[in-house]
């Protein structure tokens, strides 16, 4: 059995579009047309990755992206955002609340299955198992994807996760933002600049004290440093 994706869509003829070419790539899908279905298969199953739409019948797909990150059971999953909503506001919302790529409608259906396939790859630690120490107080275990600062457990999403590990393969060394989304999406990046901006802030935010030790390096990147 293939990886677990969820699709999450209230018009059918995309669910079926998409079903059909994620089962030839090798995924299992199951598909919703509405939140209340999607969250009654989350109390039974936990998918691999999660493609959202934002706009859905019953409660708006930020929402429900926003609930999937504060469940510390669920936080951990990959979302695509699905949007006919071309504004870079609302892209730039979904990712500052924890999703981890967007596809604005109409969409490639061969375009959607590679950024499924580079999310989920993201997921994989091969590059490295080990634990990082950063400044005696941040440490980044890249074998169980874990990372905690004094002690106390961070939950962070698999993209912010990715940008940390980058970052700290090298401390001090300055990474462009280019450098960092062709990490994240490779080939198949079709992103702005400003995303990697934002979840940046997220990792900060989130690392409370370490934070710090992600530095801007103006009009370039961003390095780790103590």
């Amino acid at each position: 059995m293939g990886k677990i994706i969820a699709i999450v869509e209230d018009e059918p003829d995309i669910v079926e579009l998409v079903t059909v070419n994620l089962k030839r790539a090798g995924f299992t899908t199951h598909g919703f047309t509405t939140a209340e279905n999607f969250f009654s298969f989350l109390k039974s199953q936990t998918p691999d990755l999660i493609i959202l739409d934002l706009m859905l019948p019953d409660i708006d797909g930020l929402d429900i992206c926003k609930r999937l990150k504060k469940n510390d059971a669920l936080a951990a999953i990959p979302i695509i955002m699905l949007t006919a909503r071309a504004d870079e506001t609302d892209k730039i919302l979904g990712l500052e609340l924890g999703a981890d790529d967007y596809v604005t409608k109409p969409f490639s259906p061969k375009e959607l299955v590679a950024r499924v396939k580079v999310a989920l790859r993201r997921l994989s630690p091969k590059e490295v198992t080990q634990k990082i120490e950063i400044g005696g107080i941040l440490l980044i275990d890249t074998e169980k994807f874990a990372v905690t600062v004094g002690g106390e457990k961070i939950e962070i999403t698999s993209t912010e996760f990715k940008i940390l590990q980058v970052l700290a393969s090298k401390p001090g060394w300055v990474f462009s933002r280019d450098k960092i989304l062709d990490y994240l999406w490779g080939r198949e990046k079709a992103v702005l600049d400003r995303t990697v901006d934002v979840h940046v802030k997220n990792l900060r935010e989130k690392l409370g004290a370490a934070g710090q030790f992600i530095k801007n390096v103006r009009g370039i990147g961003y390095k780790l440093e103590v």
